[in-house]
């Protein structure tokens, strides 16, 4: 739905995001997750046309970004900000009903639209929709914030960082929300964060930028378990203390736990796979060969693994000490 072909955006001679090419599937929760002054708030704006892209090609439903009229793009397109940005001036009804105001609904819809909406969240229509903002929580009012993205049932939502500004105990209740909603309503969210946690919790795919850059989309599953390179991982230890890579073959290998040359085998097995697919491989087999290498033949047997294993152990215990 959302692709991006080679995008660029440069401001003077420096480069913020550069050769950006990835697509956005309708309906999808897509995560953009990197450091600060990684691109991805830049990458953001880009989709609302915020800010224009410098190089490439962007567009939303097969048509280029420059096609669109900007008022009807963003009224397709709902936002929502870490500052919220509510009119400290207007209802909680009044806040949620701008863009269906702009849009012309009736007075009637727009009413049955706030009921609807409220209740979405677990919020009484009778006691919010008439309530000042500043009678409300950081917490609800961001949740009005979100609801009056989603008030127009535009088909993308973006959301830079909403979250960030909450006490960890609302942050989680308004992910749940979010998630129940994006679920319920099928829109396509791209969600900007620095959180790794929150990325895993939320994103159906998940981007991680750095420098401008993508250095590796995939599911959270695949990018805890296989991250591309040496800052993925050194990102995901960062944002997640208790963050173990999964352990594959190839650890044993970069270790030296194997014999090479005529070493005989009877079974095979990627350099990729899980350290407990060869556990049970070794269970029915003395040996296993390694594949997926560019080395010369690999062999690793029983006594390799025990080896191995117990080096992490000791490992553990100095670790420990």
């Amino acid at each position: 739905m959302i692709r991006f072909d080679k995008v660029d955006k440069r401001y003077g001679d420096t480069d913020v995001v550069s050769d950006f090419s990835l697509e956005i599937k309708k309906g999808e929760f897509f995560v953009l997750i990197g450091p600060s002054g990684s691109g991805k708030t830049t990458t953001l704006k880009m989709i609302n046309k915020l800010i224009p892209i410098s190089d490439g090609t962007l567009t939303i439903e097969d048509k280029k970004i420059s096609e669109y009229d900007i008022q009807e793009l963003r009224w397709n397109i709902g936002y929502v900000l870490q500052q919220i940005a509510l009119f400290p001036n207007m209802t909680v009804e009044e806040n949620i009903v701008i863009v269906p105001e702009m849009l012309k609904w009736s007075k009637a819809d727009m009413k049955n639209r706030v009921t609807e909406l409220l209740e979405s969240v677990g919020m009484d229509p009778d006691k919010y929709r008439s309530r000042q903002i500043s009678e409300l929580s950081g917490g609800e009012q961001q949740r009005i914030g979100v609801l009056r993205a989603l008030a127009a049932d535009p088909d993308i939502i973006l959301m830079d960082e909403p979250f960030s500004a909450l006490d960890p105990i609302t942050r989680n209740h308004l992910q749940e929300d979010v998630v129940q909603l994006q679920r319920k309503l099928k829109k396509t969210v791209v969600f900007v964060t620095h959180d790794m946690q929150e990325a895993i919790n939320l994103g159906d795919r998940i981007c991680v930028m750095n420098k401008g850059k993508i250095e590796q989309v995939g599911t959270a599953k695949e990018i805890l378990n296989s991250p591309s390179n040496d800052f993925v991982k050194e990102f995901l230890q960062t944002g997640l203390p208790h963050y173990q890579e999964e352990k594959t073959v190839q650890h044993l290998l970069d270790h030296n736990y194997y014999s090479a040359d005529e070493a005989v085998f009877t079974a095979t097995i990627d350099a990729k796979a899980s350290l407990n697919d060869l556990i049970l491989l070794l269970a029915e087999h003395p040996s296993v060969q390694v594949t997926g290498t560019h080395q010369n033949e690999r062999v690793i047997n029983r006594e390799h693994l025990v080896h191995y294993m117990a080096s992490d152990i000791r490992n553990d215990k100095e670790v420990q000490v």
